[in-house]
């Protein structure tokens, strides 16, 4: 048996950065400033502050990571309040909140929620027509792992 979750056309957008790739996000954001207007954003600690002054937008300001940030979106993906994850993270850099990360991409499969972890796969997601169009995601059922006896 499928599961299934639908996905408006208003996507509620998770984005998140580490230092070293803040930049990044930030040159991509603003280059994708107009789709990015007609979502609802939500985004960690100092990213957030910094996506809201350049686009000129609201964005729901979480906790920065290491302090359960991180931890937040997987919550909101968990209760089905995220809709897709933009998370620029550092390949190079080890961060203290190394099982946060983790658990946070873990859960994006877990509840199939697209995720972009660079510009390329950001770029693909933005300029799929499924972003500008409700869209059906398939979810796992997991009811006999809810159900097994324990």
């Amino acid at each position: 048996m499928e599961n299934f979750r639908k996905i408006a056309i208003r996507k509620r957008i998770a984005m998140v950065a580490h230092d070293n790739r803040k930049v990044e996000l930030l040159d991509w954001a603003n280059s994708n400033r107009e789709l990015l207007s007609k979502n609802s954003l939500y985004a960690t600690g100092t990213t957030g502050k910094l996506l809201e002054a350049l686009l000129n937008q609201p964005v729901e300001l979480l906790l920065s990571g290491p302090l359960g940030g991180d931890q937040q979106v997987g919550s909101m993906i968990a209760e089905e309040k995220i809709d897709l994850l933009i998370f620029f993270w550092d390949p190079m850099s080890a961060q203290p909140h190394d099982p946060d990360v983790k658990a946070l991409l873990r859960l994006c499969v877990v509840w199939n929620i697209p995720v972009a972890s660079n510009r390329a796969t950001a770029d693909f997601i933005f300029t799929s027509p499924l972003m500008h169009e409700d869209y059906v995601a398939v979810q796992t059922d997991y009811s006999k792992y809810l159900n097994r006896v324990v």
